[in-house]
């Protein structure tokens, strides 16, 4: 078995009220992967995307900061954090082997703002799919980041934050914590 870890910490946190942090973990055996998520402080009562975001070409990702904020309106939105981390690749939902992103069957937090996520994995099924979106079976977890995103839908956004994903708006898909994949053992 060979396992994983992000420490999760908050991004947007001046900006959303809230200082979103947790930890991710991730247990690859030859079958399946193991994927556990607790976060505190997020934004309460509200649904949560999770994934893990990187570069289909291999090269490690690395979390946004505020340094990512390009067009200086106060907040690192989704598109801004694609230069430093990548695209979103597989999502923490119901099945995160289909890689169907977006979707309302992500984790909701209670009125404390606390989530706890577990899902066992298929890995087959995963890497399969991983490899038709983005030409590799090679998860390659520690050169990839772990994004949370959402905050509530009357949090008053500027219009150049950016993320319409579908019919969802920017406030589903605004990063509020983020954290590097890194292995902890073989």
């Amino acid at each position: 078995m060979t396992k994983y870890k992000a420490e999760i910490v908050p991004l947007n946190a001046a900006k959303i009220g809230s200082n979103a942090h947790g930890t991710a973990t991730f247990e690859v055996t030859a079958d399946q992967l193991t994927i556990q998520i607790e976060m505190f402080d997020t934004p309460a009562n509200t649904e949560h995307w999770e994934h893990f975001h990187g570069f289909p070409d291999g090269r490690p990702a690395a979390i946004a900061t505020e340094a990512n904020d390009v067009n200086q309106d106060g907040f690192v939105d989704l598109m801004e954090t694609e230069s430093t981390s990548g695209t979103t690749m597989v999502p923490f939902d119901d099945a995160p082997e289909n890689m169907d992103i977006p979707h309302d069957r992500y984790p909701v937090a209670d009125d404390q703002g606390y989530f706890a996520y577990t899902k066992q994995v298929p890995l087959k099924t995963l890497t399969t799919n991983f490899e038709q979106a983005f030409g590799s079976a090679d998860l390659q977890l520690d050169k990839r980041v772990v994004y949370i995103h959402g905050v509530p839908a009357n949090l008053n956004l500027p219009d150049t934050v950016a993320g319409m994903v579908g019919h969802f708006d920017a406030h589903v898909t605004l990063p509020i914590a983020v954290g590097k994949i890194e292995k902890v053992s073989d």
